[in-house]
């Protein structure tokens, strides 16, 4: 089967820094850097760079320091760009170069399918600015039963984050500035909470908000639209950041390389 019959539009990232100077994980697993653990005999990082070349992208970019990671992505085609302080300045640097449509994942999404990555392109409305993907619990228990993840509760259901984002419009940037008011204020959570609005947050205390209607409140407090899209697959809320989900993830891999 061919993976990449059509190109998709713009271009992608992947986050490869590291929020630990050593990260626990990797020296459990004796490596430098949690993109170099080996799964199945590819690296995590090496694993999602092929999903996004399947998936139809040309143009890749890797937000890393670490030199053997820096070495890899090299390797690999794609093109590395010095991480800032957070996730949201790592972004913005590559925006700046890339513009819209830019998809944003992780090297740790080592379960990464193409077709997770274009549906989430098809799913994301047209006239958004940015758009984030999430599992509901129901479809994530489907696929992984027993998994352990953080739920964010709303009216409609218990949802999972998937590590995949969109900026896809004018007011992307603006988003990426909202994102950065946030690490900063990660420590003032009432500030956070601010941002939403009384109404919003009434509307979430009494159980009536649900996930879409909550991110595009704060996206319309903001000046842009901002939407979320739900996963066909509760797969893609599993990333790998302890031990256990790495179990998970090579059990899940091994599944589904002996099922194809």
């Amino acid at each position: 089967m061919n993976d990449t019959a059509s190109f998709l539009p713009g271009s992608a990232l992947i986050l490869a820094g590291s929020r630990f100077e050593t990260d626990p994980l990797a020296k459990a697993e004796g490596v430098d850097h949690k993109s170099l653990i080996r799964i199945d005999g590819q690296t995590m990082l090496e694993r999602v760079h092929l999903a996004l070349v399947r998936a139809g992208f040309r143009r890749i970019y890797v937000s890393a320091s670490d030199d053997q990671v820096v070495r890899l992505a090299e390797v690999l085609g794609a093109i590395v760009v010095p991480p800032a302080s957070g996730p949201s300045g790592s972004v913005a640097l590559v925006f700046e170069q890339s513009g819209a449509p830019l998809l944003v994942t992780t090297s740790d999404h080592a379960l990464l399918r193409p077709e997770w990555v274009r549906h989430f392109m098809q799913d994301a409305p047209a006239g958004c600015d940015v758009a984030m993907l999430l599992a509901e619990r129901a479809r994530v228990e489907q696929a992984v039963p027993g998994t352990q993840r953080t739920w964010l509760r709303f009216a409609d259901g218990d949802w999972s984050g998937c590590n995949m984002f969109l900026l896809n419009g004018a007011g992307a940037a603006r988003a990426l500035q909202v994102w950065s008011a946030v690490e900063a204020d990660r420590k003032r959570p009432w500030r956070i909470v601010g941002r939403l609005g009384l109404g919003t947050l009434f509307s979430y205390a009494i159980g009536r908000l649900s996930l879409a209607e909550g991110v595009r409140a704060l996206g319309r407090r903001n000046g842009l639209a901002a939407e979320v899209v739900a996963a066909r697959d509760g797969e893609a809320a599993v990333d790998v950041d302890k031990p256990d989900d790495l179990v998970l993830a090579r059990r899940l891999l091994a599944q589904r390389e002996g099922a194809e």
